[in-house]
């Protein structure tokens, strides 16, 4: 009994001591040093060859405590691609220390919010503080995407001037500042062909958005396709063939149900009315499961969920009956890492948070 009564006053005597200490300036200094250390030494690496992806954002607009909107990093080589920049996605990356410098351009599969809002948070990390950058941010979208790229130019403006003002040319140089804008034209669906990159863009159906797109990535003998918004479609599986990742969005209708039914029961009329319109323009993750079986897709990553599971019963709920078709699949988060080495068959899945 003494014993105890010791051990419970040493541990009081070390919270006090802690809880005083951390009221020392030198000490908060010295602690706070360390933790920067750290970071700036443990940046996330993605693989320096091969083809990888990174899921920075992994939900709809419907919210899920911890996710971002959709967006997915892809490394080809040295060279960074961003199909989709969702809200809170860049925020992810910086948190996860990733260098955004080497991002070479974005890749817009539609022009929805939740695939657009954080272009100029990207812009920012490509932009400033970047001593390679030399040439504004490239960014391809289907058509409209300028309309959407000169709003962001109108709104920031006057951002790149004073930064430029403040932080002087070889930080934020005016003449790099904005972006360069493609609109994809699908009879020319190669997009991208440089380094041994492939980007190739297809049509998907997202109606009433047209056109809505998707996009193929080919490099060093890999293969990884995202399916951007849209119902089953055959052009995703003519276009998704042998390849070795399929990215496909995925939306769990029967769960969408009871988000549209108990709405209607609290009176939230027009939220049920959101969720009862939503379910005719994405697929399921059956119907997903069903389209990388068909263009005989090695594994599956389920991605854009809505509504992306909070916890693990709801993420069973989620993939409902998905393992009665086929066994190679992913339910991605925020974090998921696909790694695909070059002129291999190895399809490694992990997570860098």
């Amino acid at each position: 009994m003494k014993i105890i009564k010791y051990i419970i006053l040493i541990l009081v005597i070390f919270l006090i001591s802690l809880f005083v200490l951390s009221r020392v300036p030198a000490i908060q200094d010295r602690v706070v040093t360390n933790v920067i250390k750290n970071v700036l030494s443990n940046p996330v690496s993605l693989p320096d060859d091969g083809l990888s992806a990174l899921v920075c954002g992994s939900r709809s607009p419907l919210p899920s405590p911890g996710r971002a909107e959709t967006c997915i990093i892809i490394k080809a080589g040295q060279n960074l691609y961003v199909v989709d920049v969702g809200d809170g996605s860049i925020s992810n990356l910086r948190n996860w220390g990733v260098d955004l410098t080497p991002v070479k351009a974005v890749l817009f599969t539609h022009l929805h919010s939740d695939h657009i809002s954080d272009l100029a948070d990207l812009h920012l990390n490509t932009w400033v503080n970047n001593p390679t950058k030399s040439e504004k941010l490239k960014v391809y979208g289907p058509e409209g995407v300028e309309d959407v790229v000169n709003g962001f130019e109108d709104a920031y403006k006057l951002d790149y001037q004073f930064r430029n003002e403040h932080h002087g040319n070889k930080v934020a140089p005016l003449n790099f500042a904005g972006y360069e804008t493609f609109t994809i034209d699908l009879s020319n669906p190669i997009i991208i062909d440089d380094n041994g990159l492939k980007v190739t863009a297809f049509k998907v159906i997202h109606d009433p958005i047209e056109p809505a797109l998707g996009f193929r990535f080919d490099y060093k003998g890999r293969s990884i396709v995202i399916s951007g918004d849209t119902i089953s479609t055959e052009n995703t599986i003519k276009n998704s063939k042998n390849a070795d990742v399929l990215f496909h969005e995925a939306q769990a209708n029967h769960i969408v149900k009871i988000l549209e039914n108990e709405n209607k029961k609290v009176g939230n009329n027009l939220a049920a009315k959101i969720m009862a319109d939503i379910v005719t323009y994405h697929t399921t993750p059956i119907e997903a499961a069903e389209i990388a079986n068909q263009a005989n897709v090695k594994h599956l990553v389920f991605y854009h969920l809505t509504p992306a599971p909070r916890n693990a019963l709801m993420e069973r709920m989620f993939v409902r009956g998905v393992n009665d078709i086929r066994k190679e699949w992913t339910l991605s988060d925020d974090g998921t890492l696909v790694i695909l080495p070059p002129n291999s068959e190895k399809i490694e899945i992990t997570k860098i948070n």
